[in-house]
């Protein structure tokens, strides 16, 4: 009996290495060649326009694989994969899916000649278990102290010049300052999200700074600019007069009994104001829309005020002055009361910010304030910033690091070829390729700083059979095109690049595994949950995530 018969109408059924196989590999092929060419420190933009027309112009690989919705189940995978990178360690997507597609790409030379999937899959698991021991003798770097801010810069400036090439020098010190302005007293509880960035257009990326504290891009409400020594009351929701929760009428005979009305509320409020006053609340931070009459006494007892519609950006608010939020217009405890030593209104290139600032006190929160000439050099100068902050985060839990620029991959795939020599069998095929993968990333970074990766990959062959181990691409050079990278302070973290070629390997023997595609007819009935309306069972559209 045929398959067609035993399937619905309409049911596409795919068997075999040719239809299956050699199909999910292409695939992932096509989707490593896109992300291929932003890898490194010269990797080129990607221009990206979502379903809603927003425009993306970046090297992040997370960014490019997010907005553009890859709908093919094996490409999918990968794409899962570099997002589960991304997740737990925030760097490093890019190199799991180049190295998938590496990996696909050697496994497809040895189908065609003949090998089966069983043998290929079982030398990836071999040379898997193996980079996992050969990485471990690969460390040339430990910090010890994760307050020396000399050791941490020269471990962070690779994660900033892969994303901003030529301004490591420049952010690698304020992110080092940063995070160690919020490091609590047990640096494994280090939350990136404590180091913020605002962005703010004009100037140039050289003026960047720090402030220990929070930047709203907003003006403050009112006439009042500038507090120090503040305490601070903070309200959860707007500030106006109060509403009842139900209906009622009010019969009025007089004139002068209309004035008494609106004029009990006027009091009542007063009176909650003063209070604030008698305090010492000289700022007031309001989660919600302020009245007109609420503003006029804040005004009235010189208390400057404060408007904000993000629940998560009052919760910064609270943290870094200490304060508790509160329901309702009320005079707050000590405990309640938050204290600030500097808020006032600036005027950078032409934006009105409200800088909260902690010069003495604690804070809990720190922000890089950027400068550049468009919106897209801002977001790629925050993403950066974002790597570079995760992988400090990385750090407080692991602070290996390894040779960067391509000499770890060199160095492991000239061991694991010495481990495929020795191993018998048909799987030493499939090792020696494993091997052979891991060449793309030296080769990559050289082909897009524009030198010759023949060339370039020869002769770190060469330094490392010598025992320089720590030799790796000079994207700078146009002679020989390698160099020592340890002296030039080029770290990759071990944590994340063992993370990502683990990432990597097991997707690829997961694709390797699927020798049938069956798929069914689309019924056209739309999927609960899914907005586009098309049916299309599995969709993950979500447009909250744009």
């Amino acid at each position: 009996m045929l398959i067609s018969q035993l399937l619905k109408e309409g049911t596409k059924n795919l068997s075999g290495v040719d239809e299956a196989v050699l199909k999910n590999i292409e695939a992932v092929k096509d989707l490593a060649k896109i992300t291929r060419t932003s890898l490194g420190p010269n990797g080129m933009n990607k221009m990206v326009i979502n379903k809603i027309g927003k425009l993306f112009v970046t090297n992040d690989a997370a960014t490019i694989l997010k907005e553009l919705e890859v709908v093919h189940p094996a490409a999918q995978m990968c794409v899962m994969a570099s997002d589960q990178q991304q997740q737990e360690l925030g760097d490093g997507t890019n190199l799991v899916i180049v190295l998938c597609g590496e990996l696909l790409a050697q496994a497809e030379g040895l189908l065609k000649m003949g090998l089966h999937t069983s043998d290929i899959i079982r030398g990836y698991e071999k040379a898997q278990e193996k980079v996992s021991e050969i990485l471990d003798s690969l460390i040339v770097k430990t910090v010890k102290d994760l307050t020396n801010e000399t050791e941490l810069v020269s471990c962070l400036r690779s994660s900033i010049s892969s994303k901003q090439f030529g301004f490591e020098d420049t952010f690698a010190p304020l992110v080092v300052k940063s995070c160690l302005s919020v490091l609590p007293s047990d640096p494994s509880r280090f939350n990136v999200d404590n180091v913020r960035v605002a962005k703010i257009l004009g100037g140039g990326i050289t003026d960047a700074h720090i402030v220990r504290g929070v930047v709203l891009t907003r003006d403050s409400e009112g006439t009042i600019k500038f507090v120090e020594n503040a305490k601070v009351a903070v309200y959860s929701q707007g500030l106006d007069t109060e509403k009842t929760d139900q209906q009622g009428k009010v019969f009025v005979e007089k004139a002068s009994q209309l004035e008494n009305y609106a004029k009990t509320e006027e009091r009542s409020l007063e009176v909650r104001v003063k209070a604030l006053s008698k305090a010492g609340i000289k700022l007031v931070i309001a989660g919600g829309g302020i009245g007109e009459i609420v503003m006029h006494y804040m005004e009235k007892y010189n208390i400057m005020v404060l408007k904000t519609s993000s629940k998560f950006e009052l919760r910064r608010i609270c943290q870094s002055c200490n304060a508790t939020p509160l329901m309702r217009l009320g005079t707050p405890t000590q405990e309640e009361t938050g204290f600030v030593d500097y808020c006032g209104t600036e005027e950078i290139g032409g934006t009105r910010v409200t800088v909260m600032r902690q010069d003495k006190s604690s804070c809990g929160i720190s922000t890089i304030v950027v400068r550049a000439a468009t919106n897209n050099i801002l977001d790629d100068i925050e993403r950066a910033i974002e790597d570079s902050t995760n992988t400090f985060k990385a750090m407080t839990k692991d602070a290996s690091f390894l040779a960067g620029a391509g000499a770890v991959e060199i160095e492991l795939s000239r061991r694991i070829k010495a481990f495929g020599d020795c191993t018998p069998g048909q799987d030493q095929y499939a090792i020696k390729k494993y091997a052979e993968a891991f060449e793309i990333l030296p080769r990559t970074l050289a082909e897009n700083a524009g030198l010759d990766a023949t060339l370039v990959l020869s002769n770190m062959y060469a330094q490392h059979e010598q025992g320089q181990i720590t030799i790796g691409v000079d994207v700078k050079s146009s002679s020989s095109g390698v160099m020592d990278v340890v002296r030039n302070d080029i770290f990759d973290h071990a944590g994340s690049k063992k993370r990502a070629i683990e990432l990597a390997t097991s997707t690829v023997i997961t694709i390797l595994r699927i020798s049938q595609i069956i798929m069914s007819k689309q019924s056209g009935i739309p999927v609960p949950g899914d907005r586009s309306g098309t049916g299309t069972m599995g969709s993950t559209d979500n447009d909250d995530d744009v």
